[in-house]
C-alpha cells in the first residue's frame, strides 16, 4: 500500500466548507444592502433647516463595525454547524469503514446492518454486507474443500502404507495380489487428483470457448458409459434436438458424463442375474428461449428436498448409490456445478416423484 502524507479529515473540510458558505452569503447580502443603500446617500455634506444631513463616510462608520461583527459570527455559526452536521452525515460513512478494517483483519461475519431510510449510504453499506456475505460462504466452501481433499486425499496414501506394511510382515503374501491392491488404489487417486484439476480449472474460467452441440456430447458420453449401464442392468437413453452451447467442449463433454454416469451410480438394483430391470436413465437436450438445456433424469431411491441442495458440494456422496465399487470421491456434480458456473449457465435438481434425480442445465448460446 502507499504511503500517503496525512490530510485533513473529510469532516473537517466539510465544516470549513458550510462555513465558508455561509460567510460568503452572508457578505453578499451585506454588499448588496450596502450598494443599494449608498445609491441613496449622498457623497458630500448636504445643510438643511434641520442640520447636517449624515454623507457615506457617516454611513461608513457606523455601519462597518456591526457589519464585520456579524460576519465573524457567522463564521463560527457556520464553523460549529458544518462541524455538527458532517458528524451527523458522515457517521454511516466512518461505520461502514470500521466494518471494512474488521473485514480487512479477516473477521468476515461482521455485517454493518445499517438502519435507516434508503440513500446512498445505505445502498454502500446493503452493497457492502452482500459481498462479505457472498465472500464468506466462498471462503467457508473454499475451506471445507481444501479440509476435504487433504482427507481424500490422504486415505488411499494410508491404505497404500497399510497394504506395504502388510505384505512386508508376510513375505510369503502373493506379490500380484499386493500389485492389484496398489494399482487399484493408485487409479483412485489419479482419478481424484485430475477430479480436483478439472474442478480448479473449471474455478478459474481459463479455457477456450467455442460453439459445441451437446446433443453430439450426449451421445459420445452415453456410448462410453453404456457397458456400465448395461453391467448395472440399467437402460441409457440419449433423445432430444440439437443444443449450440459456447464454451469448452473437454469440460462441457465432463460435465454430460458427470451426470450420465451419476445417473447410473445412483439407481435401482438391477433385474436377475444382470438382466435389465426397471431401471433406466434418460438425457435429453433442446434449444428453448436462446440457451442450450440438457435434461438428465434416473430412477432410484426417493431424495428428500433438504438434501438436494447439498448434492452440488464437493465430497458429497448421495445416500442413494447403489454400491460403492466405482470409487467416487463425491466430486461428479461438483464439477457440473463449477462447470456450469464458467460457462454463465445455471443448474437446477430436482427430486423424481417416484424415485430418483432429475437434473437441468441451462447454458448460453452465445
Amino acid at each position: 500500500m502507499t504511503d500517503r502524507r496525512p490530510g485533513p479529515s473529510v469532516r473537517l473540510r466539510l465544516a470549513l466548507s458550510y462555513a465558508g458558505l455561509v460567510v460568503v452569503t452572508g457578505a453578499l447580502l451585506l454588499a448588496v444592502v450596502w450598494v443599494f443603500l449608498l445609491r441613496y446617500v449622498p457623497a458630500d455634506p448636504v445643510d438643511t433647516a434641520s442640520g447636517v444631513v449624515p454623507v457615506q463616510r457617516d454611513l461608513v462608520r457606523a455601519f462597518a463595525p456591526p457589519a464585520a461583527l456579524a460576519l465573524v459570527v457567522l463564521l463560527v455559526v457556520g464553523l460549529v454547524g458544518g462541524w455538527f452536521l458532517a458528524g451527523r452525515v458522515l457517521a454511516p460513512l466512518t461505520r461502514i469503514t470500521e466494518a471494512t478494517r474488521r473485514v480487512a483483519a479477516g473477521t468476515l461475519s461482521h455485517r454493518i446492518d445499517l438502519p435507516g431510510r434508503d440513500d446512498e449510504f445505505r445502498s454502500l453499506a446493503d452493497a457492502f454486507d452482500g459481498m462479505v456475505a457472498r465472500l464468506e460462504t466462498h471462503v467457508e466452501a473454499q475451506r471445507r474443500f481444501a479440509a476435504n481433499a487433504s482427507h481424500e486425499l490422504r486415505t488411499p496414501l494410508a491404505i497404500t502404507r497399510s497394504v506395504l506394511e502388510v505384505a512386508e510382515r508376510d513375505p510369503d503374501r502373493d506379490p500380484a495380489a499386493v500389485v492389484a491392491r496398489l494399482r487399484t488404489v493408485n487409479t483412485r487417486a489419479i482419478d481424484l487428483t485430475e477430479a480436483l484439476l478439472l474442478l480448479s480449472r473449471a474455478d478459474q474460467g481459463t479455457f477456450e470457448h467455442r460453439t459445441v452441440d451437446l446433443s453430439l456430447l450426449a451421445e459420445e458420453a452415453a456410448e462410453t458409459l453404456v457397458p456400465l449401464a448395461e453391467a448395472r442392468g440399467l437402460v441409457l437413453d440419449v433423445e432430444g434436438s440439437a443444443a449450440p452451447a459456447v464454451g469448452s467442449p473437454p469440460l462441457l463433454l465432463q460435465l454430460v458424463t458427470n451426470l450420465v454416469h451419476n445417473g447410473i451410480v445412483h439407481n435401482v438394483a438391477s433385474g436377475a442375474d444382470g438382466q435389465i430391470g426397471s431401471g433406466w436413465v434418460r438425457v435429453h437436450t433442446s434449444s428453448v428461449d436462446g440457451e442450450a438445456v440438457l435434461e438428465v433424469q434416473n430412477t432410484g431411491r426417493t431424495v428428500a428436498q433438504e438434501v438436494l441442495p447439498t448434492l452440488i458440494e464437493a465430497f458429497q456422496r448421495g445416500s442413494a448409490r447403489q454400491r460403492d465399487d466405482h470409487g467416487g470421491a463425491g466430486l461428479g456434480l461438483a464439477i457440473v456445478d463449477a462447470v456450469v458456473r464458467a460457462h454463465g449457465g445455471t443448474v437446477r435438481l430436482r427430486a423424481r416423484s417416484g424415485g430418483g434425480l432429475v437434473v437441468t442445465v441451462r447454458l448460453p448460446t452465445g
